[in-house]
C-alpha cells in the first residue's frame, strides 16, 4: 500500500508543499499595533489592505495603479512619505474593495520587479491616518537608516 494512501490528503497541502503559498501573510507584526496578537490575526484575516515595500523613491501612483489593478479593483493608494520632507520614501498602502483581491495581489505581485527593485507585499490590518509617514529618525523608513550599501535607486 502506498504511503500517501495512509495519509489524509488534506494534510499534505500544508505539510509537504515544495513551494510555499504566496498568498499568506508574513509573520511580521507592527510593533505600534495597539491590539493583541489574536486581534492582529483576526484583522489580517479580513483586511483588504496591503503594505507594499522596497519601492523606488521615483515610483509613481500611476505605475502602482497599473500593476496592482490587475489583481482587483483598487479603492485607493496611499504613498508613504518622509515625515520631514513629505516626499516618497519607498513604501505605500494599497486598499482593495475585497480581501480576495488583496490575496490575489500578494500571490501575483509579491517579489516582482518595479523600477528595477524587487517589491514586497504583505497584508496590513488597515490604514490609519499618520501611517503614511516614515518612522525613521530622518523621517523616512527605519530600514533605510540601517543600510550599509548605497542604493541609488532609493
Amino acid at each position: 500500500m502506498a504511503l500517501t494512501a495512509l495519509i489524509d490528503s488534506s494534510l499534505l497541502e500544508d505539510t509537504f508543499t515544495i513551494v510555499p503559498r504566496l498568498d499568506r501573510p508574513s509573520t511580521y507584526k507592527d510593533h505600534q499595533y495597539q491590539g493583541s496578537t489574536t486581534q492582529w490575526d483576526k484583522a489580517l484575516a479580513n483586511t483588504a489592505t496591503l503594505y507594499v515595500g522596497n519601492l523606488s523613491f521615483y515610483t509613481t501612483e500611476e505605475q502602482l495603479y497599473e500593476i496592482f489593478s490587475k489583481a482587483g479593483e483598487i479603492k485607493r493608494i496611499i504613498m508613504g512619505l518622509s515625515r520631514n520632507t513629505k516626499t516618497p520614501c519607498g513604501f505605500c498602502f494599497v486598499e482593495y474593495y475585497t480581501h480576495e483581491s488583496a490575496l490575489e495581489c500578494m500571490k501575483y505581485v509579491n517579489g516582482t520587479k518595479l523600477d528595477d527593485r524587487i517589491i514586497r507585499t504583505d497584508l496590513d490590518p488597515g490604514f490609519r491616518e499618520g501611517r503614511q509617514f516614515g518612522r525613521g529618525r530622518s523621517g523616512g523608513q527605519v530600514r533605510d537608516e540601517y543600510r550599509q550599501e548605497y542604493d541609488e535607486a532609493r
